[in-house]
């Protein structure tokens, strides 16, 4: 999802910068929770854990790129699933910008906006956990129907975030439009297979319950809450 070079330029950068920073600032109140629960070694791995897998996840699976951004296999929901909210949001962050840093340098003046675009949704995928996920439930013990909901509210918020860079940058021109339904409607397929990815992971940890150690994962992995 890293949106384009050129389609948010000049003075239109500070609000990505602005954007950025807010969402840096609910990343580091969630990170202050994290610690209050399981420490900060557990933050620690966790976040180092979710930063290599990010950054391989955009390095070595499939992407491409359709209308004003990339179509990317991100599992945002997977992350937070396993490692948690604050894990997540700094390994997507940060593996973002590793990726920038070492392979597409020209991704950079977009940081902000790309980092937003993968952190609001990941909070509010946070939130949506709250409500459909009774507090007795265990992740390990999540139905498709509710790894669908998350996995389909992460990659609206992505999409949403998206379309709103897109139009802020390029305004509201048939060919700006045409290239924002091509790149939602290829999120399609990203929809439909994340789930999937969601429960198989999920059931692998379910089976190795016994042998991973609590402060490798989020605690509500294997717990209610």
């Amino acid at each position: 999802m890293h949106i384009e070079p050129g389609i948010v330029t000049g003075a239109k950068l500070v609000l990505s910068y602005a954007t950025g920073a807010v969402a840096a600032g609910c990343a580091f109140k969630l990170v202050v929770e994290t610690v209050r629960a399981q420490g900060i070694v557990s933050l620690a791995v966790r976040t180092v854990a979710t930063t290599v897998l990010v950054f391989s996840f955009f390095e070595l699976l499939p992407h491409f790129r359709v209308g004003v951004s990339e179509v990317h296999f991100i599992l945002g929901s997977t992350l937070f699933l396993l490692f948690g909210a604050a894990p997540a949001a700094f390994g997507l962050a940060l593996g973002l910008l590793l990726q920038g840093l070492f392979f597409v340098p020209t991704d950079l003046p977009q940081y902000g906006m790309n980092v937003t675009t993968l952190l609001v949704p990941l909070f509010a995928i946070q939130a949506l956990a709250g409500r459909i996920i009774p507090r007795n439930t265990a992740y390990v013990d999540l139905q498709y129907r509710q790894a669908l909901a998350l996995s389909t509210a992460y990659q609206s918020g992505i999409v949403g975030w998206v379309a709103f860079w897109a139009l802020y940058g390029a305004g509201f021109a048939a060919d700006n439009l045409a290239s924002i339904a091509s790149f939602a409607a290829s999120y399609a397929l990203v929809v439909v297979i994340e789930p999937l990815a969601d429960l198989t992971v999920l059931a692998l940890a379910k089976s190795l319950r016994g042998v991973t150690a609590d402060g490798l994962v989020t605690y509500r992995l294997h717990n209610g809450a």
